[in-house]
């Protein structure tokens, strides 16, 4: 989706500030992965749109490229990427839109860029372009309305234009004329340039009216984190500091955790001054960093630590191709990245109900799939290396992790538990140290407001509901027991089946079962998630390879840890169980006795 269709939608449609967050691209592959890692706990909060800074002339613009990629389709939030002139001819420019399209992002901000390296001075490359008009009118020209086409606006003139004492009114006046060139070629939305002094920005959003410029214009706000990057980036974009941010910094320049504590202070000061002039959008210049930004917010009541909204159990894909998609089985849900990339090469997406979809199958499992962030992997080392001596040991490991004593799991790529699991981790525990290894599950839930902060998702005003669903592994004695428990209880329905695809089933292979769905004022149901026969012997691959490439290979050849991991994994079953009496229903009285 376009951002500019997005911030109407929320601030013309339904009176809301937002806010948005832009990062650069790191150099090295561990930084790029720590990133991932900070993104996703800050797309958390809901931002309209994250942006990507770009390489100029391919010193980190495969990278951009790969991480705008991966913003949009894994981390699943709204991307715009941005786009420079520096030494980029025009086949390269084409290219590197063509790659974001084709990647469903729909969303550039259009710069002319900084000096190449080791230059004062912009340089057009040959077969390039020499400002950010020209790429505005290209891209318009070449690509139609398929993307929404932000610009920089600089609330103090172009850096370019600023002497010793600022820009002169003649110098402020052209640049002015020239954004309004760029919105007029096209672009439908600006971005300012940092600024510390509000009255400048406020002066230059009348300014800018005043001209004619109607677009939407977003404050760019830097918050300090430190007093020689704050010196350094105001110095680099001649941005002018007005004394009292002087005088306050002067005393504490050489205390990191005071400056910090101070550029808290004054973000917030300026965001609520720039609001109460009616601007209802703000971008965060992060750095790379959420601590200052996510507390800047917090002072503003735009987001809450602990209340974090949900427009549907999973977070929403933001790929354009994916726009409609609105249901997934229930199998992936803690490991999303895993079914995004399965699922990447779907012409369509199911939406509505998952029998609705005609999908091509599942992509084939690569090492994609069990790639971690080395901060991930580290945890898992910590906690699930210790030497295992009995399948008792198995039991305890899994039943620390339902209890919240641990906070990886090879089965999850989230972190920690869900919230919702604490209504059912004591009983999750009692089954695990039985031998039912549980590795997904959900508590019934009969009509709770979808505001709840445990269960709550799909927007204010309505009401949700859950069947009951545990997904563990357990030996084939056991389910034999189990089994027989079932026949009794005609709610409980199951799946089981073993590495070698031998199953055993209750239900029919296309008996979809819906497992969660909500009810919402003015809309139809929605029932995003389902237990799918079809979709679970596909899973059942991936989660058994789990055992070896996920928790045996941290053990050496020659350890006995590792064999009995690899004998659980020949010789387990991996179940699907669900309770269909989400009112009176008791998922677990089937585990007593066993």
């Amino acid at each position: 989706m376009k951002v500019i269709e997005k911030i109407r939608e929320a601030v013309d449609g339904e009176g809301k500030t937002v806010f948005s967050f832009e990062f650069f691209p790191p150099k090295t592959d561990e930084g790029v992965e720590n990133l991932f890692e900070r993104m996703d706990r800050m797309v958390a909060h809901n931002p309209t749109f994250c942006d990507i800074t770009w390489g100029a002339g391919g010193s980190t613009a495969d990278v951009t490229l790969e991480i705008a990629n991966r913003m949009q389709n894994m981390i699943s939030v709204e991307t715009m990427m941005h786009l420079t002139c520096t030494n980029m001819p025009v086949e390269k420019i084409d290219n590197a839109l063509d790659t974001i399209k084709n990647n469903g992002i729909q969303n550039v901000l259009a710069l002319r860029g900084d000096p190449p390296h080791g230059q004062d001075k912009f340089v057009q490359v040959e077969g390039g372009f020499s400002c950010a008009l020209d790429l505005v009118k290209h891209i318009r020209a070449k690509y139609g309305d398929y993307f929404g086409i932000t610009v920089a606006g600089y609330p103090e003139a172009h850096p370019d234009m600023i002497q010793e004492n600022g820009a002169t009114l003649e110098a402020y006046s052209n640049d002015l004329a020239y954004l309004k060139k760029k919105v007029d070629a096209g672009a439908d939305l600006i971005i300012t340039q940092l600024f510390y002094d509000t009255d400048v920005f406020l002066k230059f959003v009348n300014d800018c009216r005043q001209i004619g410029i109607s677009c939407p214009i977003v404050p760019g706000i830097m918050p300090i984190n430190n007093y020689k990057g704050f010196l350094r980036m105001t110095g680099f974009c001649k941005t002018k500091i007005p004394s009292d941010i002087t005088a306050a910094l002067e005393p504490i320049k050489d205390n990191e955790e005071a400056v910090k504590a101070y550029g808290i202070h004054l973000g917030t000061e300026m965001c609520k001054k720039v609001l109460s002039h009616g601007i209802k959008t703000l971008h965060l210049y992060t750095l790379n960093m959420e601590k200052s930004a996510l507390a800047i917010l917090m002072n503003l009541g735009l987001i809450e630590e602990s209340k974090v909204t949900r427009s549907l159990p999973w977070r929403p894909p933001a790929n354009v191709f994916r726009a409609k998609e609105d249901v997934r089985p229930i199998f992936w849900a803690n490991r999303p990245r895993s079914y995004i990339l399965r699922t990447s090469g779907w012409d369509q997406y199911p939406h509505g109900r998952w029998a609705d979809s005609q999908n091509p199958s599942y992509g084939a499992l690569t090492d994609h799939q069990f790639m971690r962030p080395r901060a991930r992997d580290k945890k898992l080392q910590e906690e699930w290396a210790t030497p295992i001596r009995s399948i008792e040991d198995v039991h305890e490991r899994f039943m620390s992790y339902c209890l919240g004593k641990l906070k990886s799991s090879p089965w999850s790529d989230l972190d920690g538990l869900q919230p919702e699991t604490k209504i059912i981790d004591e009983q999750l525990g009692q089954i695990n140290l039985k031998g039912f290894l549980s590795i997904n599950s959900q508590p019934a839930v009969n009509g709770v407001k979808s505001a709840s902060p445990t269960v709550g998702w799909g927007g204010p005003g309505g009401y949700v509901y859950q069947k009951a669903y545990i997904e563990f592994f357990c030996s084939s004695e056991k389910l034999k027991q189990l089994i027989e428990k079932c026949k009794a209880v005609p709610s409980l329905t199951y799946i089981a089946v073993n590495k070698e695809g031998h199953s055993l089933s209750n239900v029919g292979t296309n008996a979809v079962n819906a497992v969660t769905w909500g009810v919402f004022p003015a809309k139809q149901i929605i029932q995003p998630t389902v237990v799918d026969p079809a979709s679970f012997m596909v899973w059942k691959d991936e989660a058994f390879e789990i055992w070896t490439r996920g928790w045996a290979y941290l053990f050496s050849e020659s350890d006995p840890s590792r064999a009995l991991l690899e004998e659980i994994q020949r010789s387990y079953y991996l179940v699907s169980l669900v309770d269909n009496d989400f009112i009176h229903g008791d998922l677990f009285a089937a585990f007593k006795d066993i």
